[in-house]
């Protein structure tokens, strides 16, 4: 089935939300693009998702407008409904949904993720988990930090992910680490 998508601006360059046309009437989405190379994305777009078109659908023109009202600072909570989870595997499902429990200014570390989903030796596996996280900003992966506080990998970038804890209201200190106080543990 051939994908469609929509953009949404941020500072760091559009970001695209992708659709199946299977899906119009109640569409899933299933995938976040973050930007990157425009290049690198045209060529996801013809390769990867092919025959992606641009398109307008009104659940995802909503979804849309409250993907760019959180990039600008505004609290909002993604609803992981209209996420095509069952494109994932049940580890990473089991770890996406841990994931999007953490709250808005908090961040957990891979290790605490690992023992929320009952997996304690499993925080390696966490972060490859996250990072394959199809839905990047629906479901936070940028709130997980490694067990020092320090960022860890982000598919946009450590400068995107410190930027959007910090528009979420969570601190750092002189070495670029994420302040205890934020932490979940």
């Amino acid at each position: 089935m051939p994908y469609h998508y929509g953009s949404v601006p941020s500072q760091f360059g559009d970001i695209l939300v992708l659709w199946r046309s299977e899906d119009e009437l109640e569409p899933l989405v299933r995938r976040v693009l973050l930007p990157g190379d425009p290049e690198h994305l045209q060529l996801l777009l013809r390769t990867v998702y092919e025959g992606a078109t641009p398109a307008a659908n009104p659940t995802m023109a909503a979804l849309m407008s409250d993907m760019e009202r959180y990039l600008q600072g505004e609290p909002v909570t993604f609803d992981m409904g209209m996420l095509a989870l069952d494109d994932c595997l049940p580890f990473q499902r089991l770890v996406l949904v841990a994931e999007h429990a953490i709250p808005r200014g908090r961040v957990a570390t891979y290790g605490t993720l690992a023992r929320r989903i009952g997996h304690p030796k499993a925080a390696r596996a966490v972060g490859t988990a996250l990072a394959r996280n199809p839905f990047p900003i629906l479901i936070p992966c940028h709130r997980a930090v490694r067990a020092d506080g320090r960022l860890g990998g982000f598919a946009g970038g450590p400068e995107m992910k410190r930027a959007l804890l910090q528009l979420e209201g969570v601190g750092f200190d002189a070495e670029g680490r994420v302040l205890p106080e934020y932490i979940d543990g």
